[in-house]
């Protein structure tokens, strides 16, 4: 028995980008190509096979403990975007701001996806959702610096719909237009 089953939900990559330097400012570049490396996005600033431990996690860990890096890649969903967008108000929400690596279009509610699900790309290359995403202040600094007065608004437009976290399974490139399939895990819910 497999572990993983094709969800039958595929979708394609819309956007693709990459942050810098995330202490300087979360938001991302745009590219055409981004290439999967098993520490993470080639050139962004999430990379690593290891990371401090944050208050995601602080009933596990004292904060800074290095940890498994699961937070590689941002994953945002077309769709959940412009839902956020209508709620804060505004025409449009540019993934830059939000820190996104990929945004994909096609997939229903990318954010409440199962963790263990695996994204894969054209290429071959995969990745693993780690788990939802949470707003946070971050993508709010970055929307209030380009639309005075909205960014109060991106964190309750975004609950549930912030996109997940994921690290990087198997390498590969992921282009604009590329193709995307969801497989989730063959269990059922728990608890039973």
């Amino acid at each position: 028995m497999t572990a993983l089953v094709e969800s039958g939900f595929a979708g394609k990559v819309s956007w693709v980008g990459s942050v810098g330097n995330r202490d300087e400012s979360l938001r991302a570049e745009s590219a055409s190509e981004i290439q999967l490396k098993f520490d993470g996005i080639a050139g962004d600033s999430h990379g690593g096979l290891t990371r401090p431990s944050c208050v995601r996690v602080e009933d596990l860990y004292d904060l800074e403990t290095p940890i498994r890096n699961t937070r590689q890649a941002s994953v945002l969903s077309a769709e959940e975007l412009d839902l956020i967008a209508r709620d804060m108000g505004i025409d449009e929400l540019p993934p830059a701001l939000l820190g996104a690596n990929i945004v994909t279009s096609g997939i229903p509610d990318l954010t409440l996806v199962p963790p263990a699900s695996r994204l894969q790309f054209a290429s071959g290359a995969t990745l693993v959702v780690d788990l939802e995403n949470h707003p946070c202040n971050l993508p709010a600094r970055e929307i209030e610096k380009e639309m005075p007065g909205r960014g109060r608004a991106f964190k309750m437009a975004a609950m549930r719909r912030r996109g997940v976290t994921a690290w990087v399974e198997r390498e590969g490139a992921v282009k604009r237009n590329d193709r995307v399939k969801l497989f989730v895990p063959a269990q059922p819910a728990w608890p039973h």
